[in-house]
């Protein structure tokens, strides 16, 4: 279990981000809580935002999303704009969460390798 200065990080975690530290755990992909990221907001002014998980092992960033009332294409477009990994996952509504999960991870792994294959290294 992993823990910070007051405890467990599970400590502060709400039952969607419960679940899909566990499905990372149990799928043994490392994972860090709310490890910080400098991003540019849509004015241009540096900022830090802390996604739910970052996977270290593979570069990328997991939001959990918790409600339908919060505007995460908002997020969505400044991490893309950014040039963010970050996979927005509903485990709160969405039965099949894991599968979609595991799925948008293989699929920024073969955007990257398209990328890597066709670098001019002559």
């Amino acid at each position: 279990m992993l823990q910070n200065k007051n405890g467990s990080v599970y400590e502060g975690m709400t039952n969607a981000e419960l679940k899909v530290s566990k499905f990372l755990t149990d799928n043994d992909i490392y994972w860090k809580f709310e490890q910080a990221v400098y991003i540019t907001d849509d004015k241009g002014r540096p900022r830090v935002w802390t996604p739910d998980f970052y996977l270290p092992e593979l570069g990328i960033y997991v939001e959990v999303c918790g409600t339908d009332k919060f505007d995460y294409e908002f997020r969505k477009n400044i991490y893309y704009d950014n040039k963010i990994p970050i996979i927005f996952v509903h485990a709160y509504k969405e039965d099949k969460w894991g599968d979609y999960l595991i799925k948008e991870i293989q699929n920024i792994h073969e955007k990257r390798w398209e990328l890597i294959k066709s670098l001019d290294y002559t």
